[in-house]
C-alpha cells in the first residue's frame, strides 16, 4: 500500500513513524514544501525500516510523486503567530488547504484523505468541501482523527480508576476536539456492564469528585503537554495509524472520527466527531449514540461552536 504525508513536521512525522513499526505501508512518501526538510525526515524514517518492516520512502516536494497512493494523510498548516485570532489563523490554513487540495487529487484517483491538522472538525470540513467542489470526492472519503486522541485519553483514565485495562473499557469523546468535547458518560462500559455498575462491583465507585477529575484531565491533557513540550505529536500519530490500518485492511471498525455529516443533533452538514464504521471506502456508517438530554444538548453546543467557525471562515 502506498500512503503519502502531506506536511513533514512533527505530527506529519510522527504518524508515518507509527505507521512504519506497525508495516502499514510498502510505500511511503514524506512531501513538503520544505524539500530538504521532508528529505531528512524520510531518511531518518528508512533508517528505522530495518528495526521494522521494510518500506521504500521517499521525501519530496513534487506532487507528482504521490501517484498512486490510497491513503493521504494531511498533518500541513500553519502555527499561530503571536497575537493573531483563532480565526485569522484559519484563514490562513484556509488558504493553504485551497492549494494543498486539488494538487493531492490532482496527482490520485480517489483516495482517501485523512486530516490531522488542527483545528481538525474545521479543517476536515473545508478540505471535505474543497475536494467535492474541485475533484467531486464524496465527502465520506474526507476523514479527520476527531476526538480519537481524546476517546483514547478517557479510556486510559477510566481504566486507571477501575483497575482494569484500557482495553476492556468501551467510553467515547463526542463532538469538537476541543474544548467544547462532550465526555459520554452514560454509553461508557467496561465488560459489557454500565461504568458505574461496574465500579461500584470493583469498590472504586464513579463519584462526582473522580468524573470531575477525569473530565479535567481529558479535556486540558494537550494544553499541558503543549505548556512541557510545544506540541503533541505521538497520540496523534498513534491514532492517525490506527486509521491506516483500520483502511487498508477493511476492518469496518468503530471510530471516533470527524466528517461532515447531512445532519447530527439537527444541525445541518455537521462535521463533529461521533462513532463512524470506518472501512476501505471511507466512512461507511454514522451512528447515533444512545444521549441522555443533557449529553444531547451539550453536543448540539458543540457542533454549533465548529459550524460557526467554518461560516466566520467563508465570510
Amino acid at each position: 500500500m502506498k500512503l503519502a504525508i502531506i506536511g513533514a513536521g512533527q505530527v506529519g512525522a510522527a504518524s508515518a513513524y507509527a505507521c512504519l513499526l506497525q508495516g502499514l505501508a510498502s510505500e511511503m512518501i514524506i512531501l513538503d514544501i520544505n524539500k530538504a526538510y521532508a528529505t531528512a525526515q524520510a531518511k531518518d524514517l528508512l533508517h528505522a525500516a530495518p528495526f521494522s518492516e521494510p518500506a521504500h520512502i521517499i521525501g519530496t516536494d513534487n506532487y507528482a510523486d504521490i501517484s498512486g497512493a490510497e491513503i493521504i494523510v494531511i498533518a500541513a498548516g500553519v502555527a499561530q503567530k503571536d497575537g493573531e485570532t483563532r480565526i485569522d489563523l484559519l484563514k490562513r490554513n484556509a488558504a493553504i488547504l485551497e492549494s494543498i487540495v486539488p494538487q493531492i487529487l490532482d496527482n490520485t484517483n480517489n483516495p482517501i484523505i485523512l486530516v490531522a491538522t488542527n483545528p481538525v472538525d474545521v479543517i476536515t470540513s473545508l478540505t471535505a468541501n474543497i475536494a467535492h467542489k474541485t475533484h467531486k470526492l464524496d465527502r465520506n472519503r474526507v476523514i479527520g482523527t476527531g476526538t480519537m486522541l481524546d476517546t483514547a485519553r478517557f479510556r486510559a483514565l477510566i481504566a486507571e480508576h477501575a483497575g482494569v485495562s484500557s482495553h476492556s473499557v468501551h467510553a467515547h469523546v463526542l463532538g469538537e476536539h476541543g474544548d467544547s468535547e462532550v465526555l459520554h458518560w452514560s454509553g461508557s462500559q467496561i465488560s459489557n456492564m454500565p461504568l458505574e455498575n461496574f465500579a461500584v462491583q470493583t469498590s472504586a465507585p464513579l463519584t462526582k469528585e473522580v468524573k470531575e477529575h477525569i473530565d479535567y484531565n481529558v479535556r486540558n491533557a494537550a494544553y499541558e503537554i503543549i505548556h512541557g513540550k510545544g506540541a503533541t505529536w505521538f497520540g496523534i500519530g498513534a491514532a492517525v495509524a490506527r486509521m491506516v490500518e483500520v483502511i487498508s485492511n477493511n476492518e469496518k471498525a468503530a471510530l471516533t472520527c470527524s466528517a461532515v455529516t447531512e445532519e447530527i443533533v439537527g444541525i445541518k452538514n455537521a462535521c463533529v466527531s461521533i462513532p463512524r464504521i470506518i472501512g476501505a471506502q471511507g466512512v461507511i456508517q454514522n451512528i447515533d449514540p444512545l444521549l441522555t438530554n443533557e449529553e444531547e444538548e451539550l453536543l448540539k453546543i458543540s457542533a454549533q461552536k465548529i459550524q460557526a467557525c467554518i461560516n466566520e471562515i467563508q465570510t
